[in-house]
Order: C-alpha cells, then structure tokens, then sequence
C-alpha cells in the first residue's frame, strides 16, 4: 500500500490490511496474480498533477492500488447472481482499484468475467489493461479492413494488443519496436517492421490511415508527414503540455483532415467479455514479460517505470501477506 505520492519507494507490503467484506451485488475474490502497469504507475506518481482531482489532493484516497487481477470468487454479497464461490474471475478495476492484495472486493456487473477454459490465470491477469485501452483506440480511430496503421511500441501492454487486434481485423500493420524483438512484433501479426533504433519512423516513404503511438513518445507535428490526407493520429498519452486533448477537440471540428482523436477507453462488463471472447479463440494472447512476488512489488515498479519491459509485468500474490 501507499500513503503518499512519489516513487515506488513510498509502496509497503503490509500483512495487516483487513480483508474487505462484500456488499450487495459484490465479489470476494482471493487474488492469485496481478500486475504493475503504466496506469498503476502514473497513480502512484500521481502525474499528470490533475490526477489529484480525483485521487486525492495531498495524498492518495485509495491506499492499495492495482487495477489487473485473476483469482478465485471466495465469497458474494447478497443479489449476486452472475457468479458463483469457486469460479474463477479475471477483470480490470481502475478507479476503484485494490488489486495489489491478497483480497479484492469488485461489482458483479463491473468489468469482471469468468476465466475461459484452458486460459490460466498468467495469461487472464494480463490480459484487460493494453488490451481495452487498445481496442479503445482502434474503435476510435475507426480503423477498417485494409487500413495501413502504424503502431509506435509494438512490444508494449497496450502496443502488442494492438498488434493483434488489427491484425485479427485485417489491417495492414507495421509495428515500431526495439531491434531484439522483431519476431516477436512479427508473430503477433505485424507485416512490416521498424527497428527504432537504427531508423526513424517518422521518416518514413509509406504513408498510414492511422498512426497508433502506444507509447506516446512522439507526436501529432512528427507524424503528420507519413499520415494520408484524412489520416488520424492517437495516443495513448496526452503529449508535451497536454497537448492532444486540445488537438483532439479541434480535429473533431474539422473531420475529413488529418486530425488527432483522443482513445477514452470504453468502459463495462462487455468490454471484458470480448476480451474473454478473445482469449477462448486464441486471436489473443497478453505478451508476459517477468513475474515478481507480491513482497517484491518495489522492484517490479522499477522495472516498469525503465520504460523496457516488454508487454506485461506479473505479480504473484498467493506467496505474499495481505496488502501492498
């Protein structure tokens, strides 16, 4: 848990946390894995500053954060008619959050389903935070059949989701990405590739019906050259002082130009059962880069916040105390 903004030292493992208790229409889940993401980092930063409107001025209102989880419905409140103790659950809770505990307490008609079969609980944990925010973008962006995208951080949580979804849609993709994992990009259903490490993207002689930067490290101003006359440009960011908020809200006025569209992710069970649907086909699979176990939270917020992890990061609460 944290009391406090700053860096991952103000997180503590703490074993006296109580176990929260269910209300009407609420789940008991006994969380076996979770994760660190960039959403669980900017929280606890609290950065950008307006987060502290609703997170808490001067310090976090919301103590134990986390927003992935996967683990097993211990326990229901009344009016619970969905799920049954023994299932096994996986969601997304930000906002709410609680996900870095031994205990979570989540709405049945919150963005919480049942584990597919043949899907373990790795895989189900990682499987809502890149991959909704993703989706978002890409409904957003109204990307059809055929469209060329370019997706800036092919390899990250929402990146690799992306990968996938566009492929699966039948986008011609090209994937921006570190030279170490160009297969990896290719596996996931890139047809083209850039190494951004020897080429710069931004450069390029192909021009894209919608560039994705699933990493927000470059902007509406570079992109615009490789971008087609009526293409759009999103984030997963807001840019330099906040900039593609305003951007966006100008593009809405002129549609039919190039233009920038902000991804506000679609929220809701439903969006959680199409990535379940998802999961069952095999159109996608969450790319998992390391585990830590929930005593070593500290270090995996380090290693997320390096900015080179590749999709997603685990924790394994089942060997830890109660709260983080």
């Amino acid at each position: 848990m944290s009391t406090r903004y700053g860096p991952p030292d103000v997180v503590a493992v703490r074993d006296d946390v109580p176990t929260p208790v269910p209300g009407p229409g609420e789940l008991l889940v006994r969380v076996e894995v979770t994760t660190v993401n960039r959403t669980d980092c900017a929280y606890r930063r609290a950065t950008p500053f307006f987060v502290r409107s609703f997170t808490g001025l001067r310090r976090p209102r919301r103590t134990v954060l986390g927003t992935e989880f996967a683990g097993e419905v211990v326990g229901t409140g009344a009016q619970v008619d969905r799920f049954a103790v023994g299932e096994m659950v996986f969601g997304y809770v930000e906002g709410r959050f609680g996900a870095h505990a031994e205990y979570l307490v989540v709405a049945q008609d919150g963005m919480v389903a049942k584990v597919p079969d043949g899907i373990g609980l790795r895989e189900a944990a990682a499987a809502t935070e890149g991959c909704h925010y993703a989706l978002s973008a890409i409904r957003r962006a109204g990307v059809r059949p055929g469209h060329r995208v370019l997706v800036n951080g092919g390899t990250g949580g929402i990146g690799s989701a992306a990968v996938q979804a566009l492929a699966e849609l039948g986008a011609s993709v090209t994937a921006v990405c570190r030279g170490a994992h160009l297969d990896l990009v290719r596996g996931l259903g890139a047809e083209h590739v850039i190494d951004f490490e020897t080429e710069d993207f931004t450069r390029s002689a192909t021009t894209y019906d919608v560039i994705i930067d699933a990493v927000g490290k470059s902007t509406f101003g570079r992109c615009r050259r490789i971008l087609t006359p009526d293409g759009i440009y999103i984030s997963s960011e807001l840019g330099p002082f906040a900039q593609n908020l305003p951007l966006a809200l100008i593009g809405s006025l002129r549609r039919g130009r190039q233009r920038v569209v902000f991804p506000f992710p679609d929220e809701g069970q439903a969006v959680v059962e199409g990535i379940r649907d998802r999961l069952a086909a095999g159109t996608f699979r969450p790319v998992i880069d390391r585990s830590y176990p929930l005593a070593d939270i500290v270090a995996a917020y380090r290693y997320v916040e390096t900015g080179q992890k590749i999709g997603n990061v685990l924790i394994d609460v089942r060997t830890a105390g109660s709260g983080a």
